[in-house]
């Protein structure tokens, strides 16, 4: 979490991680009931927090209908929730939600601490991982992106209004110091995107002649996509030899990786690309819309699945949401089931009835692979 730009003073820079809280709305019917898929999202943010190198000490859920427009959660739940973080000095607030400035601004001035929202936290994460000057670029244009907006000053020094001597006696309304620093700090930021556009352009041309050329020669393209850490870089690894980033953290993979892959005298290409997860912030499918490109352009998409999770049917169904939005819902599609070595048999027998043809494997252990490889010669040749 070095430099990371969630708390704002280098706190990762050292061997301590900073603290924080978790704040979550599930989302309840009349009954009072939460649906099944609340507790999982909030799984998925203590585990997006500690990816970005952050201790979550403790978490505050409020079961309601929908967030307050104010402040996220009640009234009640804020009080609370200032009153932990005082307890356990807590040095920063995630909640499991997309915040408005409004709702931001609010709960930092009733808590006390730094706030910030699962897209924030997710960015935060990806600009930690990109290595390639693409991926920092991409990363850079989505932080701009949710930013803008965003952009506010803190205390006296950031008052938006100018008035008396302050203002040269010209009276209230007239823009004060503040809001004229805003709107610099906004010129800058749109005109480093507008450069940062420039140049994403440039790839995205040099990417696109890359796929003409692979198409001239008449190799097809395999796109390797899934939830995050469904295990696609191990798979990637285990069909060509390859030597792809592995870690056991949420979006290890950024940066698209290309290899060749020869199965059963088929010759194509495997591209690993960025994993997706629930709510994956619009900033990011924007700004890496030429990358996730390749899976919309591929002869076939490779869609892996970790079979052991116990939410893995929904994490297919956010899967094929993000590729419809990236214009590849219609892109033919092989399910491959992975990590059956940690499965139970009878969830991974559920899942082979629920998705028929899908194939199921163990990256780790080379289990399946031998069908894998026929089955993808198989689609492949048929194309």
């Amino acid at each position: 979490m070095a430099g990371s730009w969630l708390l704002g003073n280098g706190a990762g820079t050292t061997a301590r991680r900073p603290t924080a809280l978790l704040v979550a709305v599930h989302r309840a019917d009349e009954a009072g009931d939460t649906g099944p898929g609340t507790e999982v999202s909030l799984t998925e943010l203590r585990r997006l927090a500690d990816t970005d190198g952050l201790a979550v000490v403790d978490e505050v859920v409020q079961n309601r209908p929908r967030p307050d427009p104010a402040t996220f959660v009640g009234s009640g739940k804020v009080d609370e929730l200032a009153a932990l973080a005082e307890r356990t000095g807590a040095e920063l607030v995630i909640a499991d939600g997309e915040l408005t400035p409004g709702q931001v601004r609010n709960l930092e001035e009733r808590v006390g601490v730094r706030v910030v929202d699962r897209t924030a936290l997710i960015l935060d994460i990806f600009a930690e991982h990109a290595r390639t000057s693409e991926g920092r670029l991409q990363v850079e244009l989505a932080q701009i992106a949710y930013q803008l907006p965003r952009l506010r000053g803190d205390g006296r020094s950031m008052s938006r209004v100018g008035g008396g001597r302050m203002a040269g006696g010209a009276g209230m309304g007239v823009r004060g110091p503040g809001e004229m620093r805003l709107e610099t700090q906004r010129r800058r930021l749109r005109q480093r995107a507008t450069r940062l556009r420039r140049s994403a352009s440039e790839l995205t041309r040099r990417r696109e002649r890359n796929r003409e050329r692979r198409a001239r020669n008449q190799v097809p393209s395999v796109a390797i996509t899934g939830y995050t850490n469904a295990g696609k870089s191990a798979l990637l690894n285990r069909l060509t030899g390859a030597d792809a980033q592995v870690q056991d953290v949420l979006f290890a993979t950024l940066d698209p990786t290309v290899r060749r892959v020869r199965a059963d005298d088929v010759l194509f290409t495997a591209t690993d690309t960025v994993g997706f997860v629930r709510h994956l912030p619009h900033q990011l499918v924007d700004a890496f819309r030429s990358t996730l490109d390749e899976v919309s352009q591929a002869d076939l998409a490779m869609h892996v699945v970790d079979a052991s999770a116990p939410d893995a049917l929904d994490q297919i169904t956010t899967v094929h949401g993000v590729l419809y939005e990236i214009g590849a819902g219609d892109v033919p599609e092989l399910l491959v089931l992975n990590k059956i070595d940690v499965t139970p048999v009878e969830w991974l027998d559920a899942l082979l009835r629920v998705h028929q043809g899908a194939v199921a494997v163990s990256a780790l252990t080379g289990a399946g692979m031998d069908e894998l490889r026929a089955t993808l010669a198989g689609r492949l040749s048929r194309r």
